[in-house]
């Protein structure tokens, strides 16, 4: 087998002589001029105008009467609404009710499934399964457009090295090139081929940019870095996702260098549009513009109107600025009519090449609704897909679980079917969860368990731990699931401290003391520091927020009909002073090397070393590796050496490994990180099989921001690793000349 990985880095009536242009690839429809010729300044603002319906609260503010702002031409988009009954409603008065017909724009946070609910990204990330993370932003869009939707906040591409912050449960961890991989693939599935396609919907690339590095880990915090970490570091996959196509873009809470993302030209202008080429709109979070009043950067809501339009912000969510100042912005000749036809031109062209010019309905079919939604296809995909995205962070033999023998489950998450769900669960519902942990596991070992719920997931409240050491006490072994209240991670929801909370590891520390095998099973959505729980866990399983099929893909791993094979994308620290922790770390002028020495990079206290490292994962089999070996010694300009390794199953059951490499420039012309990743392979291997794994290694590899900011190569002398996690590789050297 042969692995190279490189990276790279609509009016209906009025219109309808006209012929429509179907792919995002045309962002030109010829209707949309003749539209702009025939709009008033109110209907132009109206279509850069974005109101939640009284549908769902995604944010901290509601706005009454948006039903009156649609039949007034004055709101073109409305997010929070779903179901095609109730969106059909609404596009009636859009397209029936107002001057020109412009059908509306519907929205929703579409984040890890609709109905059918995924893995939380975190978890979908470690999966490292391109294939099937694309599969289930696929199946979220056909749920999803057959309930009257046509756009969804995500790919969110936000590059995430604090675990203190709740979001980074949506993104995709901590590197940028894995991250770039799959924001395109989430965006592929989404948009899929055509627009038009009523079973694909709009991607929007969120949120632009570096959102997730915010000082203290505090969510809508202020960011600050430099230009060269930046780019070679946060936006990579931001652009992944607009080179895959996506045709919107959601600006950050967060400034940056001291302007807020919502009005920041650098980024919006100079990057997102004359750099990268993007040709859709971009949006501002839920009431983003007005806080920039809050941030000190605009005087009142109009000011940060008019900052915002003029900087590249082409339509206002929730804010009303828009809506209450930018006509007369316009008419003062505070906003140019070019800004302003130049937006509505993009979101009108985006509307185009989503179809609804050309059938404003076709996404409010309730008979499709039925057929698409929590299908018995789309549910085994959630379970396989769960499954694939859970990683065995410890065993000492305590799993797999054999069938039959009698087990303690314990934990009040064990029981919670809301909590499989995690957050930001789009439109899933816990009636729709078939199974708890718990039950699950009943229903797999033949009804032989005994449950307990021994403590709640917050609170002092140890009145339920006699129960669960009874229920241990009969038992063979001890099923115990612990972590965070789902509602404890995702927005608005940082903590400082990254312990299991509550009493449960105090829980954790009596059930072990009893003697019995224990295997823990995680239920959250950052890393946690779990240096006290290695210690009394025999087996550690990290099953994030994994979905509406959840309790059931828990099952199949505890039992060992899925053999583990995920692997973080996020490091795990050893304690939150270690924080931030990442493989991509620079050497510094003393590095820690002796053990006795003083003066070096070190803690006094810990290891450097974190407590699982990015790419760890275990498997219920082992894998063995060779020696790496170069086709050559050295390339230069165009040319390529392959790197390859042998890769054995030494255990004795079948099981997948993922094989990373990474590269290190041992001298640049700024300094270089100790390791970076740039590429991988997932190998499937039968008990015994070897199988050997080659990586083209190209000046593509090489390349990043020098010291005068252009993006190149350098000549030099490089390492190259290669190993199953970014702390247990294989390596060897070679030489490039520019």
């Amino acid at each position: 087998m042969k692995q190279s990985l490189i990276l790279a880095v609509a009016a209906c009536c009025l219109l309808a002589g006209c012929a429509a242009q179907s792919t995002s690839d045309n962002l030109n429809d010829p209707r949309v001029e003749k539209l702009l010729k025939r709009m008033t300044l109110d209907e132009k603002v109206g279509q850069l105008v974005l109101f939640t319906s009284d549908w769902s609260v995604t944010g901290p503010t509601m706005r009454q009467g948006y039903i009156d702002d649609i039949r007034a031409g004055r709101c073109g988009n409305i997010f929070n609404a779903y179901t095609a009954e109730y969106t059909r409603k609404l596009q009636e008065i859009a397209v029936n009710e107002t001057r020109l017909g412009i059908p509306l724009l519907f929205g929703y946070d579409v984040i890890h499934g609709f109905r059918t609910i995924f893995p939380i990204n975190l978890g979908m990330s470690a999966s490292w399964n391109l294939a099937a993370i694309e599969e289930s932003a696929r199946i979220a869009a056909r749920e999803a457009t057959a309930a009257g939707l046509h756009w969804t906040y995500s790919p969110m591409c936000d590059i995430c090295v604090e675990p203190r912050w709740g979001r980074i449960s949506e993104g995709a961890g901590e590197d940028p090139y894995l991250g770039s991989l799959i924001s395109a693939a989430m965006t592929r599935g989404y948009q899929g081929e055509d627009l038009a396609d009523p079973a694909t919907m709009l991607a929007c690339v969120k949120h632009f940019a570096a959102y997730g590095a915010p000082q203290a880990g505090r969510d809508y915090n202020t960011v600050d870095m430099s230009e060269r970490w930046l780019r070679e570091f946060y936006l990579p996959p931001y652009k992944a996702a607009v080179d895959a196509g996506a045709l919107s873009v959601m600006a950050s809470f967060n400034e940056l260098d001291g302007v807020p993302a919502t009005a920041n030209s650098f980024l919006l202008k100079d990057i997102l549009r004359d750099e990268w080429g993007f040709k859709g709109f971009v949006v501002s979070d839920y009431t983003g513009i007005n806080e920039m009043v809050k941030h000190g950067y605009a005087a009142d809501e109009a000011d940060a109107g008019r900052l915002a339009i003029n900087a590249g912000m082409d339509m206002d969510m929730q804010s009303a600025s828009y809506f209450n100042y930018l006509k007369e912005q316009v008419k003062k000749g505070e906003v140019s009519r070019k800004t302003l036809d130049e937006a509505v031109r993009r979101v009108l062209n985006v509307k185009a090449a989503l179809g609804l010019f050309d059938d404003p309905y076709k996404y409010c079919s309730p008979e499709l609704e039925a057929r698409e939604t929590l299908t018995a296809e789309h549910k085994a995909f959630a379970r396989r897909f769960a499954a694939d995205c859970m990683v065995l962070l410890s065993n000492d033999g305590v799993l797999p679980l054999r069938k039959g023998e009698r087990i303690a489950v314990i934990g009040a998450l064990a029981d919670s079917k809301d909590d499989l769900l995690g957050s930001w669960r789009g439109a899933g519902e816990v009636q729709s969860v078939p199974a708890s942990i718990v039950e699950a596991i009943r229903e797999a070992n033949g009804g032989n368990v005994i449950y307990a719920e021994g403590c709640k997931e917050t609170g002092n409240d140890r009145s339920g731990f006699a129960k669960a050491l009874a229920a241990a006490a009969v038992s063979s072994k001890i099923v115990l699931v612990i972590g965070e209240d789902c509602q404890w991670t995702g927005e608005a929801a940082s903590r400082s401290d990254i312990h299991i909370p509550g009493v449960q590891s105090e829980l954790l520390r009596k059930l072990a003391a009893t003697g019995k095998p224990i295997a823990v099973v995680l239920l959250n959505g950052r890393p946690l520091d779990l240096s006290e729980e290695i210690n009394y866990a025999g087996a550690m399983l990290e099953a994030w927020y994994p979905g509406t099929m959840g309790g059931f893909a828990v099952a199949d791993v505890l039992f060992g009909d899925v053999n583990p094979g995920g692997k973080l994308s996020v490091t795990f620290p050893r304690n939150i002073g270690q924080v931030p922790i990442y493989h991509y770390a620079k050497n510094t002028g003393r590095p820690y090397v002796h053990p006795a020495a003083k003066y070096e990079s070190r803690y006094l206290d810990v290891p450097n070393e974190p407590l699982f490292a990015f790419g760890h994962g275990l498997s219920y089999t082992r894998f063995e590796y060779s020696d790496i070996t170069l086709s050559e010694a050295s390339f230069a300009g165009d040319g390529a050496i392959e790197a390859e390794v042998s890769v054995r199953n030494a255990g004795e059951v079948a099981g997948t490994e993922t094989v990373q490499l990474y590269i290190r420039d041992l001298v640049g012309s700024v300094t270089r990180p100790v390791k970076q990743l740039k590429g991988y392979a997932k190998v499937y291997l039968e008990p015994g099989q070897t199988q050997t794994v080659r990586f083209t290694i190209d000046r593509s590899m090489l390349e990043f921001y020098r010291q005068d900011m252009s993006w190149g190569a350098e000549s030099g002398d490089f390492k190259v690793f290669i190993g199953g996690a970014s702390d247990k590789v294989r390596e060897a050297s070679f030489r490039y000349e520019e």
